[in-house]
């Protein structure tokens, strides 16, 4: 049985354990995430779901399971990826058909340091998806705007 992961609370986005072979590394990006990231301590307003039932999941399972009414637009998913490369990339996976051009399932990484300005930013709608996805890196990798 899965724990229910959907509240009403748009401004807390859903980061979500699929990986539950790395313990430590787990614990090290949940307090990388959890750390204010600049000198207003800005942090990224998120909850955390550790519950082996999304052991796994990707992208297009996220976007199976989505409700229609959710009111997040996009949720992080901690994946082995993240977890077992250096600098942490996190998965971004986006919910909903806001914005200009992107899709229901577009993706990119962000490195726990500059989740606050991906959480922020798109939650609060002052950016969208394709100003954060036009900055990636080569690797597909969002490490912050120039």
């Amino acid at each position: 049985m899965r724990t229910p992961i959907w509240h009403g609370n748009p401004d807390v986005s859903l980061v979500i354990r699929t990986d539950f072979d790395h313990e430590p590394q787990w614990a090290r990006i949940r307090s990388a995430i959890e750390e204010p990231q600049t000198e207003d301590g800005f942090t990224a307003l998120v909850s955390f779901v550790d519950d082996r039932a999304y052991e796994g999941f990707t992208a297009a399972r996220l976007l199976e399971i989505a409700p229609a009414d959710a009111s997040h637009s996009f949720a992080f998913l901690v994946d082995t990826v993240a977890l077992t490369t250096p600098d942490q990339p996190i998965l971004v996976v986006k919910l909903g058909n806001e914005g200009q051009g992107s899709l229901d399932g577009d993706t990119f990484r962000v490195v726990p340091s500059e989740m606050w300005s991906v959480q922020n930013n798109l939650s609060l709608a002052n950016m969208d998806w394709a100003e954060f996805a036009a900055e990636v890196d080569r690797d597909g990798v969002f490490r912050g705007f120039p």
